[in-house]
């Protein structure tokens, strides 16, 4: 890492949160609701739509770990055809949350389609949950992609708590930030009003978030999917309780312009002694 800012994108860029129920331990039907709600987003616009934390299985811990030849991930799992193919049908990107399985063990991961519908380096998720520790390892490296000149950085649910998260992907040169998360009615609400704001203004970063609607994994989910300006306020924001999809523009002027009043990013990188982190980068183009 260099710590130095990457260019500013030069045209807009819609995205999208999708927010939804998700079939407790049902993957064909969660991925089939993925992709009627990646269409839907494609309507509205959005060249990439982000799903909440382990939407693909439901959150739902115990099955996942009793089972995770059926209910994590790899990397070349045939049931994904159909998110690939809309991928390539409507010129869209995903990100999707799901439990993936390696050699090593589980991970909580956000899984990453490109317009094209390649499947191309998961993000996994770098800040664990407490109860999360006994079943999943941590990632190792953050995740970036590259659409349309944006810098969008990954994170997953816990990651955003952390400050230096977001703060790392902004010195790789982030202009998003975008989270897939499980959000609960009671802490949980509290959390996301208070971290994705911090977030956004503290490194002039747009920042997405995708949150559950209804039960899973025995959390009840408080919805409430964002996506919030640069200078921290909501552009656009779910219901509660219903599935939906939810679109904002990213703009460049308005990025410009708030990094040229709030400098604190350019501020925290000019002191030489910024934070370092492996990043992995990849293009969805």
């Amino acid at each position: 890492m260099n710590n130095k800012p990457a260019s500013l994108p030069q045209t807009s860029l819609r995205i999208a949160a999708a927010q939804a129920r998700p079939v407790s331990g049902d993957v064909i039907a969660n991925i089939a609701r993925t992709v009627e709600l990646t269409r839907l987003a494609a309507d509205h616009g959005a060249k990439l739509v982000v799903f909440p934390e382990k939407f693909l299985s439901g959150y739902e811990p115990d099955l996942i770990a009793g089972d995770p030849a059926n209910y994590a991930f790899d990397a070349h799992d045939a049931r994904l055809e159909p998110i690939r193919e809309v991928c390539r049908q409507r010129e869209i990107a995903v990100v999707v949350g799901a439990a993936t399985r390696g050699a090593d063990g589980l991970r909580i991961s956000s899984l990453v389609f490109n317009r094209r519908g390649e499947q191309i380096e998961p993000y996994h998720k770098q800040y664990l949950y407490r109860s999360e520790t006994e079943i999943y390892r941590p990632g190792t490296h953050g995740g970036m992609l590259e659409l349309d000149g944006w810098r969008l950085a990954l994170g997953v649910c816990y990651d955003s708590g952390f400050p230096e998260h977001a703060r790392l992907a902004a010195l790789n040169g982030a202009h998003a930030y975008l989270v897939s998360a499980l959000f609960s009615v009671k802490s949980g609400y509290h959390q996301s009003r208070i971290w994705f704001p911090a977030r956004a203004f503290d490194n002039t970063v747009y920042v997405l978030m995708s949150n559950h609607v209804g039960t899973t994994g025995g959390w009840s989910t408080c919805g409430s999917s964002a996506i919030w300006s640069p200078y921290g306020d909501v552009l656009t924001e779910a219901g509660r309780e219903r599935d939906e999809v939810i679109t904002a523009l990213l703009d460049p002027a308005v990025l410009t312009d708030v990094r040229a009043r709030e400098t604190v990013l350019a501020d925290f990188s000019a002191r030489g002694d910024a934070m370092a982190g492996d990043y992995v980068v990849q293009s969805l183009d």
